[in-house]
Parts: structure tokens; sequence; C-alpha cells
């Protein structure tokens, strides 16, 4: 009689695969994120991979980790995981103390020679009580099971072993009961033109499957419940890749064709990459050789009537900072997004800030007002992309749009949407009549304070725009101190105006509490959920997260004043917290600060926040 396979039903669990840079863990830990978010779960992911090209093979520099939350009620990567993948002694011991203590430590026993120690800087022959490890240790032959696998494949020694990580797969969908079909699928997407390689990685993975049904005896398999999502086609999806789709969405519902001009830099070269995919759907891309060009381009291909965009991290926003006083003097629209990373100067590559706040709203010469937004998850840079190409399009103004990169190289279960539930965009085109009105580029709505778009080309409107002053009346070249009082305020007061065109700010939790929780961007799942625990124990808290920075939502001091206590979180010295004090007047604000290149954590959050109410 066989054995019966123990099955735990977990609401969600928290999965981190870990390895060296060449053991392909961001592939395994995304195909099963894919494979999650097929079948009804909610997800959450973070890659956090090291800077360096290549470090030395085996040694601490040279880990690259890939965190998945799955289950029902998802909203961050998890704060520790339950289960890890530690392929080497540099992948435990970077990534350990990313474990409950609870948790499940699968190892390849292969990666685990003296060698191998001397390279992870251990200092004795035993690793597991040198680093006092208390978890469920699970040793795995991976390299030597792999090498046998593939004995009779035709791929060399080194060949065979790129595809341990599928071992490492197989397993792992084998103690979350997840169906080896789909991955399957998903391989066969990825490796389509390799059939040998193809082939390998699925017998690779079933082998990986069989023998974790091999050993169900030592740890037994757990299924993790579906979500009650609204019904339609999911997908896993970056924020890097969400906002290039957002951008080609706003083209389609604007009419105007998708023009991107951008540099490649860490950690927003995959919305460059993802976009000069897309020349079925008329995208145009220009890979230019520097940040100034890209963006320069891009001003020239709004004047030419696209949607223009570019994308860039924070020091390539500090080299734009000059194109973008150009846009703002020339009232052209324009979408800047910027992936935000550690800094300053190179600072750390491929780790998440929130410290470009500033930068965005005030890192240009003169009186340069431009819209600022922040998306918060990376479904929501869908969104977020979409409404800066709807701003930019309908109030003639560059908008910079902030993610990092935490939720940029993150995914979430994306529903694609029904195009149909999102707006038109409709600028504002000049029309006929104003021909016979001696009608001048600088001719604006009096009411929304934005000027009239003439693409060239359009008859009887050719026209001239640049970097020096106006005059608000003729348009031609001004240095009259009072017209340029009045052009700046103009351009201030268009800005202002776009308050009264976006949401207002919504309050989540408990709106009765006397402590309201503040964030923006990219902190919104930690904070949510820090928030939402809190309520579940009886603590009152609520929640305001912004995702319009600049302007500021019409009824923010309304909101912020509200509350007895108000904690603003963010990952930078207190940025955002600065810019409501100086927008918000006699507003007193609380701060929780992290600047660790990583993503808060909830259980840190909730603490803190227990203390401030208790104080």
């Amino acid at each position: 009689m066989s054995e019966e396979t123990k099955v735990n039903v977990l609401e969600k669990v928290v999965v981190r695969f870990s390895g060296d840079s060449g053991d392909g863990m961001q592939l395994a830990g995304n195909l099963f994120s894919n494979l999650s978010a097929a079948i009804g779960n909610e997800i959450s992911t973070f890659p956090d991979y090291p800077a360096e090209i290549r470090a030395p093979q085996g040694t601490l520099g040279g880990v690259s980790g890939f965190q998945v939350h799955i289950g029902k009620g998802v909203y961050t990567p998890g704060d520790k995981a339950d289960v890890l993948v530690a392929m080497n002694p540099a992948a435990l011991k970077t990534n350990i103390k990313y474990v409950k203590p609870t948790g499940i430590v699968i190892f390849d026993t292969d990666s685990f020679q003296k060698s191998d120690l001397e390279k992870a800087a251990f200092a004795t022959d035993d690793p597991f009580k040198e680093l006092g490890i208390v978890q469920q240790l699970v040793p795995v032959a991976i390299s030597s099971m792999v090498k046998d696998s593939l004995a009779d494949s035709g791929l060399d020694a080194k060949a065979a072993l790129r595809c341990k990580n599928m071992f490492a797969l197989g397993l792992v969908c084998w103690l979350f009961d997840r169906p080896l079909d789909q991955a399957e699928h998903l391989l066969h997407n990825k490796f389509a033109k390799k059939p040998s390689v193809l082939e390998a990685n699925v017998k690779v993975m079933t082998d990986g499957y069989n023998y974790g049904h091999n050993i169900h005896a030592s740890v037994s398999t757990c299924r993790i419940e579906t979500a009650n999502v609204k019904k339609g086609i999911y997908t896993d999806i970056t924020g890097n890749r969400a906002t290039a789709y957002g951008l080609i969405a706003a083209s389609e519902k604007s009419g105007r064709p998708l023009f991107l001009g951008s540099y490649p830099i860490t950690p927003a070269s995959d919305i460059l990459h993802e976009l000069a995919k897309r020349k079925d759907l008329g995208v145009k891309v220009v890979q230019a050789e520097d940040e100034i060009s890209g963006i320069c381009t891009a001003i020239g291909a709004s004047f030419a009537g696209n949607l223009a965009a570019t994308s860039t991290s924070g020091p390539g926003l500090a080299l734009k900072s000059e194109a973008i006083g150009l846009a703002v003097m020339a009232e052209l629209p324009l979408v800047v997004i910027d992936v935000q990373r550690g800094g300053p100067s190179t600072g750390l590559p491929t780790k998440s800030e929130q410290t470009d706040l500033l930068q965005a709203l005030y890192g240009r010469n003169g009186e340069s007002p431009a819209v600022v937004l922040a998306a918060s998850t990376p479904t929501n840079c869908f969104d977020m992309a979409f409404e800066a190409a709807k701003i930019a399009l309908e109030h003639m103004t560059p908008v910079i749009l902030l993610t990092d990169a935490f939720i940029a190289n993150g995914s979430s279960a994306w529903r694609i949407p029904d195009m149909n539930e999102y707006p038109d965009i409709k600028p504002n085109y000049v029309k006929p009549e104003m021909l016979a009105d001696n009608w001048k580029p600088y001719k604006r709505d009096p009411e929304t304070f934005v000027r009239y778009w003439a693409i060239p080309g359009t008859e009887g409107f050719m026209h001239r725009l640049g970097g020096l002053e106006k005059d608000c009346t003729t348009s031609a070249i001004s240095t009259d101190p009072a017209n340029h009082q009045k052009m700046t305020n103009l351009r201030q007061a268009k800005i202002d105006y776009i308050a009264t065109c976006i949401p207002k700010l919504n309050v989540q939790g408990n709106p009765d509490a006397d402590l309201l929780v503040v964030g923006w961007g990219g902190t919104y799942g930690h904070l949510y959920s820090a928030v939402s625990e809190l309520n579940a124990e009886g603590r009152a808290v609520a929640l305001a997260h912004f995702n319009y920075i600049n302007p500021l939502p019409a009824n923010t001091a309304d909101v912020l004043k509200r509350y007895k206590k108000v904690v603003v979180c963010e990952q930078n010295n207190g940025q955002f917290a600065t810019q409501l004090l100086s927008k918000v007047p006699g507003l007193s604000v609380s701060r929780f600060n992290r600047v660790q290149g990583q993503p808060f954590m909830v259980s840190e959050l909730k603490e803190h926040f227990i203390k401030f109410m208790e104080e």
C-alpha cells in the first residue's frame, strides 16, 4: 500500500530562492511566481541581486536572491521566508537571517565542500552550527542528481549544471502543490527556440518534483489557498513592464503615437526593452547615446505631436534636469519615468530607495513647476503611467513618475484590464477658428491655463517654441520683468489647477483612529499590511497613501489635520515630510525613516507604531 502524503493547507507562504549569480535564481523565482499567479494566488515578489556583473563564484558578493509571497491577502514579499533554497554556503550565510525560525532550508549538499565554505568566509567546517541555524534542514544532492539526470542528454557537464535551478524549482513545486504542466508551459515559452535546452530543463524539473514526492515523509506538502478575485485573465507582471503597458494604453486612448527616447540605466532599462518590442503597436524607440540626448529626442517628438516619454533612474534624472526645464518653458507634454535606486552618485544600483523626491520636485533652475506622481505597487505602475500620460497631454506639462527598484523589478498578479473602463485622453488642441482670433503659441485656456497644442503640419498654425521666456500675448521673446512674473505665475497656476482634476486623498484602516500613518509610492504594501494587522489586533490606526505628490490632492490638509498623531514613513531621511510641512501650514508630523536599500519590514513598522501610540 502506498504511503499517504500529508498535505497542510496554508493561507500564504514565503519562499526565497538564493544562489550564485549564475545559478538562475531569478528565473526559478519568476517561473514559480508566474505559475502561482496563473492558478489564482495573489503574489508579491522581491528580486534581490548584486550590482556586480559577475562577482567571483561562490562568494558573498555574488549572491542573488528572489523572494516570493503567495496566497491570500498578499501585499508584500513577506518579512521572512518559510522556505529558503540555498544553492551554496554563501547563499546560506547571506540569507539565513531572512528565514523564520520555524522555516525550512533546502540546500545543495554538493556545493558545501571545504573550498565552498572557504569562499563564503566560514571559519569552521560546520556552517550550520557556526550560523546557529535552528530551522529544519533538507539536504539534497542537487548537482549530482542533475548530472545523473542529464547524463544521456548530450549536454556537457557545465551546460547540464545550469539546469540545477530547475531541479530546485521542481522540488519547491512539489512542496507547494504547484502543477508542473503550467511550469512546463512557461518553459516552452522561454526556450521554444532551443529544443535541447527545453527538454533538459523540463526533465530536471520533473526529476526535482519526483524527488520531493519520494522524501515527503520528512517534509509535508503544502497547499496554498487561492484568492477570491475579480474574474478575468491574470498574469504575473513587473512594475517596469506595467509602466510600459500603461504608456501604450495612453497612446491608444489619446490617438497620439508613443515615442520613447532613453538611455539604458539600472533599474529602469526594462521599460526601454519592453517598448522596443512593440513596433507592432506603432511604438517608436530611440536608444540614445546618453541621458541628455534621450530626453531631448523625446522633447522633439513631443513638439512633433507624439506622446513622448523618457525613462531613467536618479543619476539620469539629474542629467535630464535642464531639458525638463526646457519642456516646462516650452509647455510641452512629456512623461519622465524615474525608477529610484540607492544613491547618491552610483550608490546602490540594484537596491531601492525613495530618495529622488525633492530632486523631482525642485531639481531644476528657475521656478520650474512640474507634476510629480508616484506608483505604489507593480500593478499600479500601469495606472500611474496611464495617468502621467493623461495629465501631460491634457495639461501640456512635463510629468515625472516616480517608481522604485522594489516595485519596478518586483511583480504581482495583474488582471489584464478592459480598456473601456479607462477614460479617453483629450489634449487641448488648437481649433481652426482660432486663426481668425490672432492665435499665438502661448494662447491658453482661461480656466485651466493650458496652452493650445498645434501639431506641426496643421495648416495655418506654423510656430516656434524655445527655452527663452516669451511674451504672454505675442509669444515673442521677452525680457520684460512684469511679463516674466506673469508667465511664472501662469505656469504655476496651470500645475495648481490639476489638483481639481485628480482623486481626493483616501483614508484606509480605521478613520476614527488617533494615529494616521502617511506614506507614498512603493511603500504602500508594507504600510497597508502593518496598519491592517494592527487593526485586526484591536489597535485603531489609519493610513493615507499618496500617489499624487505635486500638486497634492485638494483635501490633503483636511485629512492630515483630522488626526492627533501623524507619522510619515519613507525610505529617505524625510523628504515627503518636508514637502507636507511646507504645503500644510500648522501641521506637525513624526517620521519613520530607513535608507538601507531594502523594503520596510512589516514587523518593524508595527513595533514603531505601537510604541508611538503608547507614548
